[in-house]
């Protein structure tokens, strides 16, 4: 490379160095964390392992981890061999299916890439392809997932590290756009946060395709997959509880909500700012999969029967989380676009842009967080209240949030500097009113 390139492309990928999650020693821990906790919320909440959670043995938990059989009884070949074929069903769905191809938001090197949306008429065709084994075959054959659960989260966990080390190690090809906070010279670091921006191969952009597809595709065919499971102990879909259904209904709203979406995620930090690395690989394929379901797999062996009162009750809460997030994204979009049919008020910076102080971005400054948060509630509510495991992602969301939302904060005092100041004045609550 000659001097000059080698400038350029100084200049286009400089050095990171901030670092988050701690640097280097937390990206580690996490690395680490993430698929031992995804298996610990198995191994903590499972009928074959003595309850939600069990009685703890640490003598048992440590000659458990210190026999070979053990580890070894986390690989499952059926199960490897069925995600496999799932995820190689997704990318040839991409392939084969019709989609627009919509721009994205133009990179600080001047391209701007096109992006395939089809990820609803994907899973429109995976939801028929399973609604025709269950009329065909009954509820049995997708209670595969409930009998080889351990096996395919190590499939997908497998399926992130693989793809994760391929990004990092094709990242230092010639001509590769780096991500600012991925390109710190630690290999234990960017491996984890993602070095490469938009790691693709040909048109087809890795990172953009596992937001939504495998996994959380995946996440509603477990769902399906746990109501088939207790179907088959009850004698039909006839006699599934009220838990399990209404479970089933919020979640499969979330995510065909978010498919039906899918321009949307292109103007994400995700999307446009952060690299393709393990945190994302790890969280898409497995974490949101096996993780967000375990309402529906706790209510397999735990079947709850809610009654009408308490279904209107928990349905009124997700109601309300889903008014509030869509409202509060729907007044952002439509000031962005000119169509403020509310006369916001609203500050306007150095650099021009205007930050709305009224309405539902008067009440804080990510209340679309707070209908979120309602709604992930709503979610655990049909579980009961015999176990706090099955409310983990309702903690583990508010954390996500909260970092999220202080991380947004940092970035905005660094774009707007004073005038950031004069807003968090003007609306000092972050996501919940008076509360935080």
């Amino acid at each position: 490379m000659s001097s000059s390139k080698a400038v350029a492309a100084a200049d286009l990928n400089p050095r990171t160095k901030h670092y988050e999650f701690l640097g280097p020693p937390g990206a580690l821990a996490i690395t680490i964390g993430v698929p031992t906790m995804t298996y610990a919320l198995y191994f903590g909440c499972s009928e074959s392992h003595g309850g939600c959670p069990p009685p703890i043995d640490t003598a048992v938990i440590l000659d458990s981890l210190s026999d070979p059989s053990w580890w070894k009884g986390l690989w499952d070949t059926q199960a490897a061999i069925a995600y496999f074929a799932w995820y190689a069903f997704v990318v040839v769905a991409w392939l084969i299916l019709p989609g627009d191809w919509v721009d994205g938001v133009p990179m600080r090197n001047g391209v701007t890439k096109k992006y395939k949306i089809n990820a609803f008429s994907t899973a429109l065709l995976t939801f028929g392809v399973v609604a025709g084994v269950i009329y065909r075959y009954g509820p049995q054959p997708l209670t595969f997932i409930y009998d080889h659960w351990i096996g395919l989260v190590t499939a997908s966990i497998l399926m992130a590290v693989v793809q994760a080390l391929y990004c990092y190690l094709s990242s230092f090809r010639n001509g590769k756009l780096l991500a600012l906070g991925g390109n710190s010279g630690n290999p234990i670091y960017d491996f984890y946060i993602g070095r490469e921006l938009n790691p693709s191969i040909g048109s087809f952009d890795i990172k953009s395709f596992n937001e939504l597809r495998p996994g959380l595709i995946l996440w509603a065919l477990i769902d399906i997959g746990m109501v088939c499971e207790q179907a088959v102990r009850r004698g039909g879909f006839a006699n599934v509880t009220d838990s399990m259904w209404l479970v089933l209904a919020f979640q499969m709203f979330y995510v065909i909500d978010a498919l039906y979406n899918e321009p949307a995620i292109l103007t994400t930090m995700d999307i446009t700012t952060d690299g393709f690395g393990f945190m994302l690989a790890v969280g898409d394929l497995a974490w949101v999969p096996f993780v967000y379901s375990l309402q529906a797999r706790y209510l397999v062996f735990n079947q709850i029967e809610l009654g009408p009162i308490n279904t209107a009750l928990v349905v009124l809460v997700n109601l309300a989380g889903y008014y509030i997030f869509r409202a509060a994204n729907g007044e952002k979009n439509d000031f962005r676009n000119g169509r403020d049919t509310k006369n916001l008020q609203y500050m306007t910076t150095e650099s021009g842009r205007k930050l709305i102080t009224s309405g539902w971005w008067g009440r804080s400054r990510h209340p679309n967080y707070m209908g979120d948060l309602l709604m992930a509630f709503a979610w655990s509510l049909p579980t009961g209240f015999n176990t706090p495991i099955t409310y983990f992602y309702v903690i583990y969301f508010a954390v996500l949030l909260i970092h999220r939302e202080r991380r947004d904060s940092e970035a905005c005092q660094l774009k707007y500097g004073k005038d950031w100041d004069k807003y968090k004045k003007l609306v000092p609550w972050r996501i919940i009113p008076y509360v935080y």
